[in-house]
């Protein structure tokens, strides 16, 4: 994959970087981890149940070998040598989404998060892109706060993926990375 430079954030103990494929089983061990903890009850029944670690580990090795397009990237958050967290992004149109931004809950609260959001930033606006977007579950009001601080805001796009009997309700969240406020866009003031 080859993406710009990032500039690290923080100490030697505590970064982001690109991810590579040896990061694969750490990157699936932080999504589990995750989601039985933050997310269990938003993911459809069976989700968890069904994991795989070898074949979770084997996806996140092909898709770090082998990315659907240099726009896409994987970037991990590193605590004294852990990875303790992950973004991914993918094109969006003229945008680029954040598609997941999780961090181990044990590892919150020490600006890993910010850390990787702010990387996210960096490698898009690199790209000369100036909008970022994500999908949240309705429910996701942690993540949605977390987002809302760092100047992200709904929207109004709705989808709802279905999984069997379950369906999650997402919400599309934007921001803009030249200085435009989200909410500027809603009120059609910019």
């Amino acid at each position: 994959m080859d993406t710009p430079s990032l500039r690290l954030t923080g100490s030697a103990e505590v970064s982001v970087r690109t991810a590579g494929p040896d990061d694969a089983a750490a990157i699936a061990r932080v999504q589990l981890v995750t989601w039985r903890t933050a997310f269990g009850d938003l993911l459809p029944a069976g989700v968890l149940d069904a994991w795989d670690d070898a074949d979770a580990a084997g996806t996140w090795r092909t898709a770090l070998s082998a990315p659907p397009s240099p726009a896409h990237s994987v970037l991990v958050a590193v605590d004294a040598g852990a990875v303790v967290g992950f973004a991914v992004t993918a094109p969006d149109g003229a945008a680029r989404e954040l598609t997941v931004l999780l961090v181990e809950p044990r590892w919150g609260r020490r600006g890993h998060g910010s850390r990787l959001l702010a990387a996210v930033a960096d490698l898009a606006r690199a790209a000369g892109v100036t909008t970022l977007t994500s999908w949240l579950a309705e429910q996701d009001t942690v993540t949605a706060r977390f987002l809302e601080t760092a100047g992200w805001a709904p929207e109004g796009g709705v989808r709802v993926l279905e999984s069997g009997d379950d369906a999650v309700r997402q919400v599309r969240w934007h921001t803009r990375l030249d200085g435009d406020h989200p909410a500027a866009d809603r009120e059609g003031t910019s």
